[in-house]
């Protein structure tokens, strides 16, 4: 599926039961229309010629309408913006930055997005309600948690498996301003600390208490044993939507958080470069014959995504662009940052790192943020710590990029 804008802390819906059937009818429509899109493309090859583009698939959309009255009942602003949805995730397949689009499923990705909103589209009812005009169904109350930012042209509907109904508005946002005092940073990831600053701080994402782990156990045991199909089931599964949306919330909650303080008290932020699709791979091997630690290793993949390590690095790059560097995570967990000796042996367990070479005893995930601050700062020097704090142009970690729209709440 197309990776869209990045998702950040949204609005929440408050349709009525008339306005949420209209909304169900919008997400459909936009599936549809995005799956006959993948359809459409799989079936062409270079021996049958080109496959149609924007234009002419919105050409046949248009017919699609007249011949279908269930079609034609809904927006046709939302379907065709699908279609250009689809057109530009094809575009970042091509270029190579993202994967080929994929199906859309019912009840997965349950959303749709609209384009050429007005001012006058989004109007304020009071202290803490806010509505959208949203197409065929009229004005949608959101809770206004805070300012809706000001020329907003679009914005997205979305309906997660809590059933629970957001919007968000595409907008750039200012990034966060440094401190100006030139302080660096490093920030060690991790499975029982989720980051480690250089500074010492050790910090953890919040996930469900145990009352909450433990009702998440019993709810899995109870969907194991319910019939397919059952009422049952559909609570059961809803159930477990809402605890595992609720953990989701806190690591999202927990992210903004953090990268908005280090953005805010440091100048430039040092992490290491990690491929975290290829250290989450499932370990190799087959039913018959099963890779070894598979078991281990699907529960320190779980450990990993749960610390949202991508996702903070990412937040980080939206909030201090220019002000984050990538580095090499080669000896940085074995490595003393007192002495610089590497030394494969000096971890003695995962909380614990002791130099054989100087005496030097600390926390190991302390010490290998040290040791990519220490990095941090020679890239730095390199260039200039003034250029690369202010992340011009040449300072090293740099992008590159445009800042790109991100949805906010």
């Amino acid at each position: 599926m197309h990776a869209t804008l990045t998702p950040v802390p949204r609005y929440r819906l408050d349709p009525t039961p008339e306005q949420e059937q209209v909304l169900l009818s919008h997400c459909a429509h936009a599936r549809y229309v995005w799956n006959l899109a993948v359809e459409q493309h799989g079936f062409w090859s270079r021996h049958r010629g080109g496959a149609p583009g924007y234009t002419a698939q919105c050409r046949q959309l248009t017919q699609a309408r007249a011949a279908f009255e269930w079609l034609r009942a809904g927006s046709q602003t939302v379907q065709q913006q699908a279609l250009r949805d689809f057109a530009q995730a094809m575009s970042n397949f091509f270029a190579g930055t993202h994967r080929r689009p994929t199906w859309r499923k019912q009840g997965v990705h349950e959303g749709f997005r609209q384009v050429g909103l007005k001012p006058h589209q989004v109007r304020r009812l009071s202290r803490k309600w806010a509505a959208v005009l949203v197409p065929k169904c009229g004005w949608v109350r959101f809770r206004l948690s805070r300012p809706v930012p000001e020329g907003v042209r679009s914005y997205r509907v979305t309906r997660d498996r809590a059933g629970r109904w957001h919007v968000a508005f595409a907008h750039v946002p200012a990034p966060v301003p440094g401190p100006g005092n030139g302080a660096v940073v490093g920030v060690d990831r991790g499975v029982a600390v989720s980051a480690a600053l250089s500074n010492g701080d050790l910090l953890k994402v919040p996930g469900l208490t145990p009352g909450e782990t433990r009702r998440l156990e019993l709810l899995a045991r109870g969907l194991g044993r319910a019939r397919r199909g059952s009422g049952r089931r559909a609570r059961l599964r809803a159930a477990l939507a809402r605890l595992k949306a609720r953990e989701s919330d806190r690591r999202k909650n927990w992210v903004e958080q953090t990268s908005t303080i280090l953005a805010r008290e440091f100048d430039v932020i040092g992490v290491e470069d990690l491929r975290i699709g290829a250290i989450t791979r499932s370990a190799r091997g087959t039913i018959e014959r099963p890779g070894r630690n598979v078991a281990a290793k699907a529960g320190l993949n779980r450990g990993i995504l749960a610390g949202g390590w991508g996702m903070l690095v990412e937040r980080l790059e939206h909030k201090a662009p220019g002000r984050v560097h990538r580095i090499d995570p080669a000896y940085t967990s074995q490595r003393c940052s007192a002495c610089g000796t590497t030394d494969r042996e000096a971890r003695e367990s995962q909380a614990r790192f002791r130099c054989r070479s100087c005496g030097y005893a600390g926390n190991a995930d302390v010490n290998a943020a040290r040791n990519i601050a220490h990095e941090t700062r020679l890239v730095c020097t390199a260039a200039g710590p003034a250029v690369a704090a202010r992340g011009r142009p040449g300072s090293p970690g740099r992008t590159n990029r445009e800042p790109q729209p991100v949805l906010l709440s």
